[in-house]
């Protein structure tokens, strides 16, 4: 474990240089360039391909989309107790998200016109699910049931398969349980190209969602402004800031679980007001790898992604969360301070507050969607929310009495930019015949 002082003469650069590691490095996108320029010009074909050289799944274009009688027959399998945990988790996250339908509004301007917005779902969405080897079951509930609120018309699912060209029981079932039908059983790269450009099979959508690893993420940049793009989700990130009230063996626990995604690329931050608790919460790190049964992928990650920064108090621990801008915070300080560090850090993904809340519950239960930025992308982008799923339309109507009443404002803008037609398409409105 790597650990700076704030205090250090080179801590912003080191810092700095930390992150950049998350970067995509320049032989990563070239290959994705190419896979997506093939998927473009030969469709299902090089889909095939692509499915059977990264995945060992040999499929014809015709069995790209799952059926319905496999997705009813996943839902059958599933077990009662996993069916019940998905109907509470579902539960919360529609009741949290539906508080976030845009509403129709009008009224009137000073010039007394009629002006409003309105809100419609996006026609036609796809959804890509991260499989293999860690299937994310919650995804679907993170993504679908959040366009299920928005009422997008058509929902396209994309979920790489196994080398039988098996998609594992509980995604098939989350599915089938939010009655999404157009499953298609292609991941990576490809599923990305052929979502954005289309394939002899698979129709083009017109915005992507969702989580992937470093590959898809930098697909998901690249088709933007073909298709839209929610945000650039990719390898997790936690960031735990700990004072002496923070107990080292959760600290410890939430840390490694982020970490037990895999890829190698994740990240994971603790900033702590001591030494001695970076030190407790190492040891428990240690003690606990030792039971967790994919030990050997986080320790991988820990070797190369993990970064403890001391700070001597707690302003400096949001001027380092507000640069990192991490996908998710933990604030396992005392209470009053941690009010303090909700209101002032500004670009965390979701923030945790206090010792009994782990990212977990974030990423299961807690209501909302666990589509985060990361990369320091929260900079600028929000957490996947029922509004990205609609498109907003301003309405504005005129009448004889308030387009005279905006005339000379117009004109005024239309000499100043050197736009007569401008001024003129206002001035005939007001004109006597």
């Amino acid at each position: 474990m790597r650990t700076l002082s704030y205090t250090d003469r080179n801590f912003a650069d080191e810092l700095a240089a930390f992150c950049r590691g998350s970067e995509v490095p320049r032989e990563l996108s070239a290959a994705v360039t190419a896979i997506l320029a093939d998927v473009r010009a030969r469709g299902d074909l090089a889909v095939a391909n692509y499915a059977a050289k990264f995945d060992g799944a040999k499929l014809r274009s015709r069995e790209f989309l799952v059926s319905g009688a496999e997705l009813a027959a996943a839902a059958k399998r599933l077990p009662p107790a996993e069916r019940k945990a998905m109907r509470e988790a579902h539960a919360s996250i529609v009741a949290f998200n539906r508080r976030g339908l845009g509403r129709a509004w009008s009224g009137r301007n000073r010039q007394g016109a009629q002006v409003g917005e309105k809100y419609d779902p996006i026609r036609r969405v796809g959804l890509y699910v991260p499989g293999g080897q860690v299937p994310l079951v919650s995804t679907v509930l993170m993504t679908a049931s959040l366009a299920k609120i928005a009422g997008c018309p058509e929902i396209a699912v994309c979920t790489p398969s196994d080398s039988r060209g098996r998609v594992a029981d509980g995604l098939l079932a989350a599915l089938h349980f939010l009655g999404i039908t157009e499953v298609y059983r292609i991941g990576g790269v490809h599923a990305i190209a052929a979502m954005a450009y289309g394939t002899e099979s698979i129709p083009a959508v017109d915005k992507i969602y969702g989580p992937g690893n470093a590959y898809v993420c930098e697909a998901k940049r690249q088709v933007f402004g073909t298709v839209g793009v929610d945000s650039l989700p990719g390898p997790s990130e936690v960031m735990i800031i700990a004072d002496e009230t923070a107990r080292p063996d959760f600290a410890a626990a939430d840390l490694l679980a982020q970490a037990e995604h895999g890829s190698g690329r994740e990240k994971i931050y603790l900033v702590a007001t001591s030494p001695a608790v970076v030190a407790a919460v190492a040891a428990e790190v240690e003690l606990q790898l030792g039971v967790t049964p994919r030990a050997d992928k986080i320790r991988r990650v820990l070797e190369t992604g993990f970064l403890a920064v001391v700070v001597g108090k707690l302003e400096e621990a949001v001027a380092v969360a507000n640069y990192v801008a991490p996908e998710h915070l933990e604030l396992l300080v005392r209470e009053t301070p941690a009010r303090k560090l909700t209101r002032a850090i500004t670009t965390a993904g979701a923030i945790m507050v206090g010792n009994h809340t782990p990212t977990a519950l974030g990423d299961f239960t807690a209501g909302p969607s666990h589509v985060l930025p990361t990369g320091r992308t929260g900079r600028f982008f929000s957490g996947l929310r029922v509004a990205d799923f609609m498109r907003r339309t301003s309405i504005v109507r005129y009448d004889r009495a308030s387009v005279r009443a905006g005339n000379k404002v117009v004109a005024a803008f239309a000499a100043m930019e050197q736009l007569d037609a401008h001024g003129r398409s206002v001035a005939v409105r007001v004109q006597k015949p």
